[in-house]
């Protein structure tokens, strides 16, 4: 039996889906990182962001014998994740999202290489969160799908559960929005 690190995603979730815990685990293990990192920039609390995201994948543990090969598994998860941060928000009633402190966003910077190592500075980083922030949730969501995730227009339709025309315009209206309220 080979190491599950060594397997593909296909042959870990179908090795999940039979139930074997350890090839979930590695599901886990491999995209952990990308549903946390969206749902702390989605939620823009850490404490929510660590909840939800054990939140999602006891949720997909539970669905993936419904899973087909035809979704694409991080999409699937995402949207997933998407799901239970509206739910939390509208339980909460919150909707809006407020301006971190310095210290906080200090510690929300992602080491990982993303769209945001292309900027310089600190500084900007902390004024390109400031506008996200800014923007409504709608705009947000689909910015951080395509900018910070890195997922085709195709995927965040899947994830968003929208028609394709509907996730550019909103790119395109997110995009303009975000670049008037970024200070020149």
């Amino acid at each position: 039996m080979r190491n599950t690190r060594q397997l593909t995603d296909d042959d870990c979730i179908a090795r999940a889906q039979r139930g074997d815990a350890t090839a979930f685990a590695e599901l886990v293990r491999r995209f952990q990182d990308r549903v946390f990192r969206f749902l702390l920039r989605l939620t823009r609390t850490r404490e929510d962001a660590q909840d939800l995201t054990q939140e999602t994948f006891m949720h997909a543990y539970e669905a993936l014998p419904r899973w087909r090969p035809d979704a694409q598994f991080s999409t699937w998860l995402l949207r997933i994740a998407r799901n239970l941060a509206y739910d939390m928000l509208r339980r909460s009633q919150r909707v809006d999202f407020v301006t971190l402190e310095p210290e906080q966003e200090a510690r929300l910077v992602d080491t990982a290489p993303t769209p945001e190592a292309a900027l310089q500075g600190v500084e900007q980083l902390r004024l390109l969160e400031a506008a996200l922030a800014r923007l409504p949730t709608d705009q947000r969501e689909v910015l951080l799908l395509r900018e910070i995730e890195q997922l085709s227009y195709d995927e965040i339709a899947l994830v968003l559960d929208v028609p394709l025309g509907t996730i550019k315009s909103r790119i395109a209206r997110a995009r303009l929005a975000l670049a008037e309220t970024m200070p020149r």
